[in-house]
């Protein structure tokens, strides 16, 4: 009987494990990277501006800090709790911004951060919000901590 049922969980694991690998292939190589692989994980010293975005549906959350030279997002950085989908969109969140002029990251939408990893399952596009959510959180903070200098327009 304990031979059984070894052979028995075995089977469930294998299944599983094959459920999981069939749910990796739904996903485009551009989420994989990013997921497996995220950019600029932690946290800007001594930042300039910081934003949260968050989604009560799954208890996702993104924190960005943001480091702003001459108008621009001259360093982003992420720390996130949540789904793979929220790891890989916060990773993408920050490679489109950084770069960007605060208005342009301002415009960042969560189409095109879900776009950035090669779409999202509609179940999933919240995990897009977030980086939508943070990045125009971390421009606020940044716009708000000084009175208004050229760098703040």
């Amino acid at each position: 009987m304990a031979a059984a049922a070894a052979v028995g969980r075995v089977a469930a694991a294998a299944v599983e494990s094959n459920e999981r690998c069939r749910e990796m292939d739904l996903v485009s190589p551009e989420f994989l990277d990013h997921f497996m692989n995220p950019r600029n994980h932690g946290k800007v010293e001594d930042p300039d501006g910081t934003g949260m975005g968050g989604s009560p549906e799954c208890e996702d959350w993104l924190l960005l800090t943001i480091r702003v030279e001459a108008g621009k997002i001259a360093d982003i950085r992420f720390q996130c709790r949540g789904c793979s989908a929220a790891i890989a969109t916060s990773s993408a969140t920050t490679v489109l911004a950084k770069g960007m002029t605060l208005e342009e990251a301002e415009a960042l939408s969560a189409d095109e951060i879900a776009k950035a990893v090669g779409g999202l399952a509609e179940d999933k596009r919240h995990c897009s919000l977030l980086g939508e959510e943070a990045l125009k959180d971390a421009i606020k903070d940044f716009r708000g901590r000084d009175p208004v200098t050229p760098d703040k327009l």
